[in-house]
């Protein structure tokens, strides 16, 4: 295809590795709306046609209707989730309906379930290898349970409440982005007294992606995890912990309270559009357990001995805590900062010694020799241009 945009050309000369160079924000929509287009007119081919169904003309071209959404969808994705904006989101925010609303076209387009339910119907009459069954059978129940079966007007019903669900769900996820990017705890070199070097470089280093001298604590995993790990100032700890715990529910625009009662709400009425008496059943139906009893079962078994060996470490921690000069009621911010002690003290077992043979290079390296004793294969890196100078390929 002969386009400016780079989402909708063809990358044969860099290993199939998008131009991150060229990509533009701003080429998302109109790549969407061509992969979009294309999905439309692939769905109406396979269902229109006045050939009788059979595996290659209905299933395998349905495998293939989806190529450039693939390809588009990935990279946005990929972006939207490690490296995101406000332009970014504010497109999430858009596509997400648009997304719910043409898998349901799909999913519910009667012409299309009938070829795959007559395939199904008629399989093991069809000479199918496993592989091909296994697709078709996934196709048969991903189609029914998004309503192919329902009445035409239980279907719009579901339709909408696909469309609202997709929206809530990018809502839920871009407010906890927000509330992780937004919070910061500003700390002196002093407040850092008693950490590991690792954490320091990091506070420095996410000030200075802040624009900010210093240190920062911030919400990212990777720096608050280790923070209330081996940070010995109990209100510090007490403090970054409370804003983990709050994320998505603080007082404002970024609460998800509403947000979750509406998306209960929806997943119930859902679920017994579908025939399912909650949507526990229905989501579990295709999931090991198959069941939400199961799930209970399992969960009781598990949760008088897990809770006894809680308390129990509760208890040690407690006494821990005490002979550090705090007599005080246990917290969970306290937990990981007093685990690691303990470990310390009855394993002789300090994370810190063991980070210099974790680096993610090291890691990397480990990876690919692993994979070259197993499978005999080998590993470069190329030079491609990538969307920041942490990602290699």
């Amino acid at each position: 295809m002969q386009t400016s945009n780079p989402l909708l050309s063809d990358w044969e000369d860099m290993f199939q590795i998008p131009p991150f160079d060229l990509i533009k924000d701003h080429h998302f929509d109109e790549a969407f709306e061509e992969a979009f287009s294309q999905i439309e007119l692939a769905i109406n081919k396979i269902s229109d046609q006045s050939h009788a169904p059979t595996f290659q003309n209905t299933v395998e071209e349905l495998e293939r209707s989806d190529e450039l959404m693939e390809k588009v969808a990935s990279i946005f994705a990929n972006l939207a989730s490690s490296n995101s904006n406000s332009t970014l989101e504010a497109l999430q925010r858009k596509l997400a309906p648009k997304w719910a609303k043409v898998d349901s076209d799909i999913k519910l387009n009667s012409k299309l379930f009938f070829r795959i339910d007559t395939l199904f119907k008629n399989r093991m009459n069809l000479n199918l290898s496993k592989e091909q069954l296994r697709v078709l059978e996934l196709y048969h129940l991903s189609f029914v349970r998004s309503g192919a079966e329902l009445k035409v007007s239980e279907q719009q019903k579901l339709k909408k409440i696909l469309q609202r669900l997709a929206e809530l769900g990018t809502l839920f996820t871009q407010n906890l982005l927000k509330d992780e990017r937004e919070w910061s705890m500003n700390v002196t070199e002093k407040d850092l007294l008693g950490c590991p070097k690792f954490i320091k470089d990091a506070a420095s280093e996410a000030a200075k992606d802040r624009g900010i001298d210093g240190y920062i604590i911030t919400l990212s995993r990777s720096l608050i995890v280790p923070f209330l790990q081996f940070s010995p100032r109990r209100d510090l700890r007490q403090k970054a912990f409370s804003a983990w715990e709050l994320r998505g529910a603080n007082q404002g625009k970024t609460n998800n309270l509403d947000i979750v009662q509406e998306t209960l709400i929806l997943r119930q009425e859902r679920a017994n559009l579908l025939g399912y008496n909650s949507f526990a059943d229905f989501k579990l139906e295709t999931e090991m357990a198959r069941s939400p009893e199961r799930v209970t079962e399992l969960l009781m078994a598990v949760w008088e001995p897990a809770k006894l060996m809680a308390n129990r470490d509760a208890k040690i921690l407690t006494e821990m805590m005490k002979i550090d000069g705090f007599d005080e009621k246990f917290l969970p911010s306290d937990w990981r900062y007093y685990s690691e002690k303990r470990r310390v003290a009855e394993h002789d077992l300090n994370e810190t010694e063991l980070k210099p043979y974790f680096q993610l290079n090291q890691m990397i390296k480990a990876s690919f020799h692993c994979a070259k004793k197993l499978f005999n294969l080998d590993f470069r890196q190329i030079d491609a241009p990538m969307y920041h100078s942490d990602v290699m390929a």
